[in-house]
Formats: structure tokens, sequence, C-alpha cells
């Protein structure tokens, strides 16, 4: 398997994150895609440059006026004189008959789900970056590719339309499905990220081309809180194609692949033509922000399910924290993909 990458993501290099109300350095660090690599490496996996795509698969996804702010924002965040080193809100409007807000403070607050996406001065050229690599590699499944890797970063299925949030700004794995729409009537994304893919869902719920699979940990005691329900399904013409399936906390590898299952079945009945793999590792036993406990043998179960789906497949990198294991679990999960297969 192919997998695509670049060197662009180290422009984005954040440093606040807010936990239960600790100010703690984040997990989300340049040296994750270090430990992935070497998890590719490892499998052997040949790595290929991405192809400059431009705004197009970005505008296919998100608003003008988002990607207008995430483009200008940290010039306008300069500016100022007086601001911090990173863009954090002080403001979250929820749009409760709100007016979109001129002013790059209010602006911060109306494009940010929460405090978890500060915003640096290489922040947008690292997300564009990332929306390149997972175009590349949808590209490279519709030109005839079995199976693709995407090694995104920044990550993106929290980034709703036009709301950054949970390490994420421009949502990777919504582009690459969106992309696959150019050949294929309709598409599948499973999200097997140990936090639920909520920006993903809130893209495509009304859509009926796109189904939206989620496996996670429940969201009653577990980010991202207030979306990730069993209830939750779609709306107007895309009611039935969002599932979710929550997990207890602490849920191990049989109860994962046992998840695995009722969505292979799900999506099956979806009859899509391609499958986008929201590839969070971090429901490893070992991940630091730790909800489930997969080992990395179990990983490898994981990888032989989404083999079992039998579609043309795009991996793209979504989370899994710094941990000894990240590079390890990432061969396992390839691997039994590539031995299924």
């Amino acid at each position: 398997m192919k997998a695509v990458h670049t060197e662009l993501h180290r422009s984005h290099d954040p440093q606040f994150f807010l936990v239960r109300g600790v100010v703690k350095r984040t997990t989300e660090q340049p040296e994750r895609a270090d430990r992935l690599l070497k998890g590719l490496k490892d499998g052997r996996h040949q790595l290929v440059e991405p192809t400059t795509f431009g705004q197009g698969p970005r505008a296919r996804i998100h608003s003008p006026e988002y990607l207008s702010f995430l483009s200008e924002a940290w010039d306008a965040w300069t500016a100022l004189g007086d601001a911090g080193p990173e863009m954090i809100g002080n403001i979250h409007p929820v749009r409760h008959a709100a007016t979109y807000p001129t002013h790059i403070v209010g602006k911060l607050g109306w494009h940010t789900a929460d405090t978890a996406a500060p915003i640096g001065p290489g922040t947008w050229a690292a997300a564009c970056a990332a929306t390149d690599v997972a175009v590349t590699a949808a590209q490279m499944v519709m030109d005839g590719e079995n199976a693709t890797y995407a090694l995104c970063r920044p990550p993106g299925h929290h980034a709703y339309r036009d709301m950054a949030g949970g390490f994420c700004f421009l949502n990777n794995s919504a582009i690459a499905a969106a992309h696959l729409r150019l050949k294929h009537e309709r598409v599948v994304i499973l999200d097997v990220d140990v936090h639920h893919g909520n920006g993903t869902q809130g893209i495509f719920y009304a859509r009926p081309d796109v189904y939206t699979v989620s496996i996670h940990a429940d969201p009653v005691a577990y980010y991202p809180y207030v979306w990730g329900y069993a209830h939750e399904r779609g709306e107007g013409p895309g009611l039935g194609t969002n599932l979710n399936i929550p997990l207890a906390i602490g849920t191990g590898d049989d109860g994962y692949i046992q998840a695995m299952d009722l969505a292979r079945k799900a999506i099956e009945s979806f009859a899509p033509g391609a499958l986008v793999i929201a590839l969070g590792l971090d429901a490893s036993e070992h991940d630091p922000l730790r909800g489930l406990a997969v080992t990395t043998p179990g990983f490898r179960r994981i990888g032989q399910a989404i083999a079992k789906i039998g579609l043309p497949t795009v991996f793209v990198q979504e989370g899994g924290y710094l941990s000894d294991i990240l590079g390890a679990n990432l061969t396992s999960v390839l691997a039994g993909f590539e031995e299924a297969r």
C-alpha cells in the first residue's frame, strides 16, 4: 500500500491544550508524524509526495467565509499588536440569533467549537497540505490503486463546514470522500477514532450520498460529549445515512470487533462504491487520551475487518497521540488489511 505524506505538516506546532481547567501542552505535536512514519517504514510502505490540488476540494466541503477566515486569521491576529502566541477564542456564540462578526476575535469564536484547535502562524499552510495529502490518496484509488494511506496532520474529523475544533481545521476525511464522489455515486466514511467524528457527521447529516459510520467511546463521558449518540441517524434526505456505535469506556479488542461487524453489515446494505477510513489510532490501550483499550494485535484485527468490506479504500489519518506504541499500531492495522485483502 502506498502512503502519501508531506513534511509541510511541521509548520503547525500548537502548544495550548485545556484539560479540565488545566493548561497543558497539546498531544497533537509534529512528533506524531515521525512516529507514524516509523510505522510506515516498518511496514515497508512506499512514500509518495502529494499533488497540490488548490482550493477546489476544500471548497466542496467548507464554507467560503470559513476558508477566508482561516487563510487570513494569523495576519489579522498579529495586527492587533497585543495578541498572544496562538489564536484561542474567548467567545463561542453557538449561533443563537447571532450576526456574523467582522472583528478577528469575534470571527475566531464564531469559527471554533472549542479551545482545542489553537491557530498559529503555520496552521493554514499545514491544514491545506493535509487536504492535498488526502485528495492525492483518493485520486490514486480513483486511478486504480486498491487502497492508499494518507498521513494527514493536522487531523480533520472534528472540523465542521465552518468550525474548527478538537485539533482539527479542515476535514480531510470529508474532503477525500467528496473527491471520490466525482467517480462513485455513493461513498462511505467509517470513522474508527476513539472520538466521535462529529464534524464529519455534521457535514453529511442531510446528504443521502455519503454514509457516515463512527465507532467511538461513549460521548456520555468522553469528548465530544454532545454528539455521537446512537439516536443520531441523519435528517431530511440524509435520514438513515448516519450510524453511531458508541462503546463503553475501556472496551477492548473483542467488543470493538463486534462493533466492526455491525458497521460492515450496515455499509454493505448501503452499497457504496468506495470507502474512506477515518483512521484514529487513539482507541489504543496506551493512548494518552485513553478511552478504549484496543491492543496492537487488536488493530491488526481491525485492519482485517476493514478488508472484509471489500471496497476501494482510502485510509485518512485522524487521531493517535504520542505513545511508544503509535507507530506499531499503524503497522499492525495496515498489515491486517493487506493480509486479509
